[in-house]
């Protein structure tokens, strides 16, 4: 028998290549990158799997490389970010969600320690841009904007950057070390930083658009607003935004012993939490039954442990100055029904159900609105915001928004995927012709619209024995009410591989080789990181993508 002779059907030596079974098939495996839950669900498009990956094979820097592509404040985010990611993991469904956000805080926290920084950028646009606006939502599209190569100005009108970050988180949340170390390496980028320097009129806001090619506003919103029965010109009356901001300075303002804080976000809980801290006994009143709080599950539960009192499906009616013996707070049982979007509510009392509270303060914090005076005369608003498209495009050419003054979103990674979106879009613009380049900035990850998000149905759960996510950690209530130390403990090093062997790394090969593993026409090869289906062999059974642990293998019918 000569070498081109066939090997018969019935043979004892040779190769199997010649049996060529892929005719047999009406569907062929693929490897895919799906995205996963958790990437899809997170504001500031972060490749979760990805850094994680990265993280649980001990390679930090590169975790926090890949968390810095979309986001320049991993260590803040993960420990004050709403954590829209963890509600959509699909280990909730198999035994409790991961613990992303303390896996990101502790990648972060290893940068600052480590004096990690962002590689030099050499200015190689010739255009300026200004962002008006220091918050978490200016800081984000300066850093996107000067990491494409844009020469940046950053105006702010307060002493110190930060916005809400500063003035509006305690720092037994937020650690003022951890905000300053992150925004001192986003600055350190080159961008030009003016502090008190506000934008106050029209002409203002004329000038800056003359003097610059592009401009994105993200004012914040620090207009409070007010109770239509408070008279706020009363010296017991004070705004929680304005006690937060004294408070978060080191000076809690002086107001008598007996508080009641008027809200159910997460600000009226930070504002009743610093004023159990500056000795104050504090009752919070909310519209909303406690389920329906927007304010965070933990936090809730942390102010109860510091002794804070709570008032809830209950609204005031009257606040009566008696004089020496304090206030009277005639309050009414509610039923509160939430509307279709953020911010919209009905309240409807509750006939008998009066009662009263007695107290020497009262601190609203029921939300803010922006001040558009300087921009409401050029832009078009919406409502109480200005109106913004979803590439953060106002109507006015070259103008752009984000954050609290264009949005009811109300969270700081919701302001920091705004401020990404826009340095995109203003780059897209500026470049012309040069459409979609972004100076080796390219976002890299899973495209969400590619492919459908990954399920836990496509993760073969056999690979992942169960195991309880971490628990939180935090100081004891007297230790923490004692102290301004961060209330949350975040991972050690232990902790945070053991929980990143969790992660199910959905949509994310991970390389186990599974699909050559268990191929049985041995039609799978892989060549250095990449698998090849051989298409002459395959017969389409697909063991090789009911075997892939992560879902990043599919099937497609094949049209022949």
């Amino acid at each position: 028998m000569n070498a081109n002779d066939a090997v018969p059907s019935i043979w004892t030596t040779g190769s199997t290549e010649v049996f060529k079974t892929g005719t047999w098939r009406a569907a062929l495996p693929q490897h895919i990158h799906a995205p996963s839950p958790c990437h899809a669900a997170c504001p500031v498009n972060g490749d979760i799997a990805e850094w994680i990956g990265r993280a649980r094979a001990h390679d930090f820097r590169g975790a926090w490389e890949i968390l810095t592509r979309h986001n320049p404040f991993p260590a803040v985010a993960g420990r004050i970010c709403h954590r829209p990611c963890e509600a959509a993991c699909n280990r909730d469904g198999y035994d409790g969600s991961l613990a992303i956000c303390r896996l990101e805080r502790y990648v972060g926290d290893r940068a600052l320690a480590e004096g990690w920084q962002f590689a030099p950028i050499e200015t190689t646009r010739k255009e300026r841009v200004a962002v008006v606006g220091g918050g978490p939502s200016g800081l984000s599209a300066a850093f996107h904007l000067r990491r494409r190569g844009y020469a940046v100005t950053l105006f702010e009108s307060r002493p110190e950057l930060g916005g809400l970050m500063r003035y509006g988180i305690p720092s037994y949340r937020l650690a003022r070390s951890v905000l300053d170390g992150e925004i001192a390496r986003i600055v350190a980028l080159g961008i030009a930083v003016r502090c008190g320097e506000s934008m106050e009129t029209p002409e203002d806001f004329e000038r800056l658009r003359a003097g610059f090619d592009a401009v994105y506003l993200a004012i914040g919103a620090r207009c409070q607003k007010r109770l239509p029965r408070l008279d706020y010109t009363r010296h017991w009356v004070m705004d929680g935004a304005d006690y937060l901001a004294r408070a978060n300075t080191g000076v809690a303002p002086i107001l008598g012993k007996r508080m009641v804080v008027i809200g159910g976000g997460r600000a009226a809980i930070d504002v009743a939490r610093s004023a159990r801290r500056a000795g104050h006994e504090v009752t919070i009143l909310a519209l909303e039954g406690v389920a329906q709080m927007p304010a965070q599950r933990e936090e809730v539960a942390e102010a109860f442990e510091e002794g804070i009192t709570l008032v809830d499906g209950a609204m005031l009616t009257q606040a009566i100055d008696t004089g020496r013996r304090g206030l009277v707070l005639c309050c009414v049982r509610v039923r509160f029904d939430a509307g279709a979007t953020r911010g919209q509510f009905t309240v409807t009392p509750i006939a008998g159900s009066e009662f009263s509270l007695e107290a020497d303060a009262i601190v609203p914090s029921i939300g803010q609105d922006p001040d558009l005076a300087p921009i409401e005369a050029a832009l078009e608003a919406d409502g109480a915001l200005l109106k913004a498209n979803q590439r953060q495009a106002t109507s006015l050419e070259r103008v752009y928004a984000g954050g609290d003054v264009a949005s009811m979103a109300r969270f700081v990674t919701e302001a920091i995927g705004m401020g990404q979106r826009a340095a995109r879009e203003i780059d897209r613009l500026l470049r012309g012709s040069e459409q979609g380049a972004d100076g080796g900035n390219t976002d890299a990850g899973a495209d969400v619209g590619a492919e459908p998000v990954v399920n836990l149905a496509a993760i073969n759960s056999f690979y992942y024995p169960g195991q309880a996510r971490a628990a939180l950690q935090r100081l004891p209530a007297a230790e923490r009410l004692a102290c301004d130390f961060e209330v949350q403990i975040g991972f050690d090093l232990e902790q945070a591989l053991t929980e990143a062997e969790r992660c199910f790394s959905c949509g994310t090969c991970i390389q186990c080789d599974n699909c050559v593993h268990y191929c049985p026409d041995l039609a799978v090869k892989r060549e250095a990181d990449v698998y090849v289906v051989l298409t002459d062999y395959c017969k389409g059974c697909g063991i090789c993508v009911k075997e892939c642990p992560t879902g990043s293998m599919k099937m497609f019918e094949e049209a022949r």
